[in-house]
């Protein structure tokens, strides 16, 4: 499954798109969405949304994962990452993807294995986790453990459904 993992932020919102074949992970893009500050919030929003789209189009991602956000000190910077956030849910759902979302704790505990990781675990695992990739910025890179908390996820889902499945009686008849 092809996943892409957003990092949503008004001046910058990082991607990372990355396979995921049973427990196999494997890097395929990233890169971060940038935004001009002198721009009205509208144009920002914008410039956000058709970039996602293309990003979408270009890397045919089949699941979203979002990055929740957590509520500032300043309440117009919170409403603003609220907006930005609207329009990194929008992207991947106008395209027919579904899409999920993780707190922070939970993508720092499935990536390192403890939600009160920093933000420096986070990255080196990353990179240990998808061998070969630079990184180029940390909106990317934490993208990109968006991806992988989804992908883990993802694989503990469809085992416990197999279980299930497995352990269903079998009715034949009434």
């Amino acid at each position: 499954m092809r996943i892409i993992g957003l990092d949503p932020g008004l001046r910058a919102t990082g991607w990372g798109v990355i396979l995921a074949e049973g427990n196999r992970l494997s890097h395929v893009a990233h890169g971060t969405i940038r935004t001009n500050p002198d721009d009205e919030l509208a144009w920002r929003l914008r410039t956000v949304h058709d970039a996602l789209t293309e990003i979408i189009a270009e890397w045919q991602p089949q699941a979203a994962a979002v990055e929740e956000t957590f509520v500032n000190k300043n309440p117009s910077s919170t409403l603003k990452l609220g907006q930005v956030r609207g329009v990194v849910l929008l992207a991947p759902a106008q395209a027919g993807l579904p899409v999920a979302e993780y707190a922070p704790t939970e993508v720092k505990k499935a990536v390192v294995g403890t939600g009160a990781a920093d933000k420096d675990q986070v990255h080196a695992m990353v990179r240990r986790l998808l061998p070969g990739v630079t990184v180029t910025g940390a909106d990317a890179a934490d993208a990109l453990a968006v991806a992988i908390c989804h992908a883990h996820n993802a694989a503990t889902a469809r085992r416990v459904l197999a279980a299930a499945a497995k352990a269903a009686p079998v009715r034949i008849g009434r």
